[in-house]
């Protein structure tokens, strides 16, 4: 029995350091400096940390609510919110792929995304994406917090699908790891029913329509498998850019769903 509960609690302390790694690297959330961090395996748990992230922008939502804020200013505050929570990771990874996708040539794509100075498609990408962000959660009257929470967690799906489809294009790469935590789509499927499951439940609740519930899945899913065929067609696969991209253009396809059922 000792040692039963020693190997579960051995088995939690490394999920928790994984969590706490997630946070760091995913997010500007901080962490106190004792607690126990590992990054290798990350990209497991990257929708647990979109959860997090679509609970805060719930609670600030709702606080900008009680301070009797408009709903386009509410939705324009928790998006730029959310943008400041990831320090525009996924949102830099966005522009960079436009950068690249736009030049010609294939083969200078990724030389092209590798530059940290953003270019013209790439500003238009990041404001296409903020723009329809906000325009779509002002459509969103109700149940918004399945909403923030629905397109966080299915946005970070989206980038396990990719990473365990998808070749990864540059061996040296700052994603070259998040490769090696999913070698394939196997370890993206317990997510995906997670939440599949999660949502499923919410309706027979009745916190959520039925309605609504079954746009997140399809517009999550459907989005995920789509955006990251595209790019995986244009480019030969992915990189840490395209991740980015994934999550970015996910989140805008599930809250763009929701608002249409809204």
């Amino acid at each position: 029995m000792k040692r039963w509960f020693a190997r579960g609690f051995q088995a939690a302390k490394v999920q928790w350091a994984l969590f706490n790694g997630a946070v760091l690297f995913y997010t500007r959330l901080p962490l106190p400096s004792c607690w126990p961090v590992r990054f290798e395996k990350i990209a497991r748990v990257a929708p647990l940390v979109g959860l997090v992230l679509g609970a805060l922008l719930t609670l600030l939502d709702l606080l900008l609510l009680g301070l009797g804020l408009p709903l386009l200013l509410r939705s324009a505050l928790v998006i730029l919110s959310g943008m400041w929570l990831t320090g525009g990771l996924h949102l830099d990874g966005a522009m960079d792929t436009a950068d690249g996708l736009a030049v010609q040539e294939p083969k200078r794509r990724l030389a092209a995304m590798a530059d940290s100075q953003a270019g013209a498609f790439g500003v238009m990408a990041a404001i296409a994406i903020l723009l329809l962000k906000v325009t779509a959660l002002t459509s969103i009257g109700h149940s918004r917090w399945f909403a923030l929470l629905a397109a966080a967690a299915w946005g970070r799906w989206g980038q396990q699908w990719a990473i365990g489809r998808y070749p990864y294009l540059k061996a040296e790469g700052k994603g070259a790891f998040h490769k090696q935590a999913i070698p394939s789509v196997w370890q993206a499927l317990p997510w995906a029913i997670g939440l599949v499951g999660i949502t499923i439940l919410a309706i027979m609740l009745r916190l959520i329509s039925w309605r609504y519930g079954t746009a997140a899945m399809i517009t999550g899913g459907g989005a995920a498998w789509l955006v990251s065929a595209w790019l995986a067609k244009q480019l030969g696969g992915h990189t840490g850019d395209t991740y980015g991209a994934v999550v970015e253009w996910v989140e805008v396809a599930v809250l763009l769903g929701l608002a249409s059922v809204s």
